[in-house]
């Protein structure tokens, strides 16, 4: 029995993919857990925002409304 014939042909082309490094894939899986945490963080903070409007708002209606029981007019 013959054995088969080996090619050792070497491939006229390759393709070089590059392995990310450990830094590179803790950056991408960070960035994939993170983005809906982010979102909730951005929407809390607006919310603490407008919230704070309406108090400054609040305290400036009372401290007009201090100021004129204060002064007699109504």
């Amino acid at each position: 029995m013959q054995a088969a014939p080996v090619n050792d042909v070497m491939p006229t082309s390759t393709r070089a993919t590059a392995i990310p490094s450990f830094a590179e894939a803790l950056r991408t899986v960070e960035s994939l857990l993170m983005s809906g945490g982010q979102r909730t963080a951005r929407r809390n903070a607006w919310t603490s925002v407008l919230e704070d409007r309406a108090r400054a708002k609040d305290r400036v209606e009372a401290q007009r409304f201090l100021e004129q029981a204060a002064s007699g007019r109504s």
